[in-house]
Parts: C-alpha cells; structure tokens; sequence
C-alpha cells in the first residue's frame, strides 16, 4: 500500500495523484500519515480507491466524494464530505460543524459526535452518527437519511422537505414543519440496513424515533401533485 507522508509530500501533489487514476489502475489503496489538520485532504476523488489517514483533518476533508472509500483515524474539522455524491467516508472521531452538508449520495459515518447543522441541505446522503448531534441538523433535508444514535440539539429537521431523521436518544426540540411521524415496517428495515452498513452492533432499530417533515412550508400540497 502506497504511503504518503504529508510533512514530506505536499498535500496538492497528493490530491493531483488521486485525481489522475485511471479506473483499473493497480494502486486501489493509500494511507496518509502525518495529515497535521490540513484542509481539503481526499478531496475529488472519482474512482472506487480506499484512502487511510492516520490522524485528524481540517475543513472540507473528502468533499464531493464519488465512489471512493475515505476513513480518517481521528476527528474532522468543518464540511467534512461536504457535497459527497457517492460512496463511504467514515470518520473515527468527531466532526465539526455541517458535516455532509449537501451530499447528494454515499455513506457518511461518524462514530463520535457532529457538531451543528450536521446534514444540512442533505439531498440524498445517508449519514449515521453513534454520538451526539447539535443544533439546526438537517436543515432543509431534502432526501436521504440522517440516523442519530445519540441525542439531538435544538431545532432538528428545520424546514425540512422529505429527508428521513431517525434519533435514537432525546430531541432537544424541532424546527420549523418538522414532526414525529410513526415507524412503519419499511423505515425498520431501512433503519436496520444502515445501522448494519455503519457498523452499529447491539442496537435496535424499534429503538429509534422517526421524525420528518409536516408538509405545511411547501407552496403546494404535495398530496394534491396529480391535479395541477
């Protein structure tokens, strides 16, 4: 596995050496030692590669991820896979503030805890916290689904469109059109297959609330979409 030392690489050869792999290339799997909080490290990346870092990271680590595998050994600093389209990023630490922010698709595991607005304008991004999350978290949510362990901060799911919010713990209160709703057998089983994809053992899904969106910002009443 090729290691690259960033007290010894810089970090923009190291991002410029993912981006140019070609799909087949032989090397599928890099470890990054001594990240020292850089910003932006795995930044881009397009191809089904594994990127190991050993560390934490600064701002916007693995942003606009797509089909890669990104684990960092340590925290992250804010918009960690920020815009992600695809694939896995797990962090082994805690995150800052608006993790996952904008993620269209992809996997975003945290095992410690988010800060605030974690997921906000989540367009389709799953993201599975075993900690604790802050305020205005998945804020205006479009789809996707945002899985709390821990407790939530205050103004959950504010403005919220059609993401799922599933907080095992307590909710410190909801936004603006965000509810409860009632855990029926599909969002279970959903449930149950992200908690297995995140590597959560001993939970179960029955534990959880859901919690979504009420319907009354939207400008149509989507449930009438057929007659306009």
């Amino acid at each position: 596995m090729p290691v690259f030392d960033l007290s010894v690489t810089s970090l923009r050869e190291f991002n410029s050496m993912l981006h140019s792999l070609a799909v087949g290339a032989n090397d599928t799997a890099f470890e990054v030692v001594n990240p020292r909080g850089h910003h932006a490290v795995a930044v881009g990346i397009d191809t089904p590669v594994t990127v190991d870092i050993r560390g934490s990271v600064g701002y916007y680590c693995a942003g606009m991820n797509d089909g890669g595998t990104v684990i960092v050994h340590g925290s992250a600093g804010p918009g960690v896979a920020e815009n992600m389209m695809s694939g896995t990023v797990v962090i082994e630490g805690d995150a800052s503030q608006y993790a996952g922010a904008t993620g269209q698709g992809g996997l975003l595991v945290i095992k410690g805890n988010a800060a605030s607005r974690c997921g906000i304008s989540m367009k389709g991004i799953d993201i599975v916290v075993h900690g604790n999350i802050g305020h205005m978290s998945a804020f205006m949510g479009q789809s996707g689904h945002m899985v709390v362990l821990g407790d939530a901060g205050d103004a959950l799911g504010d403005s919220l469109y059609e993401a799922k919010l599933f907080v095992r713990g307590s909710v410190k209160s909801l936004g603006s059109d965000c509810i409860e709703k009632e855990m029926r057998p599909e969002h279970i089983e959903k449930l149950a297959e992200l908690l297995e994809k995140a590597g959560v053992r001993g939970v179960r899904p029955d534990e959880f609330k859901r919690y979504g969106s009420a319907r009354k910002l939207y400008n149509f009443n989507i449930d009438n979409a057929d007659a306009y």
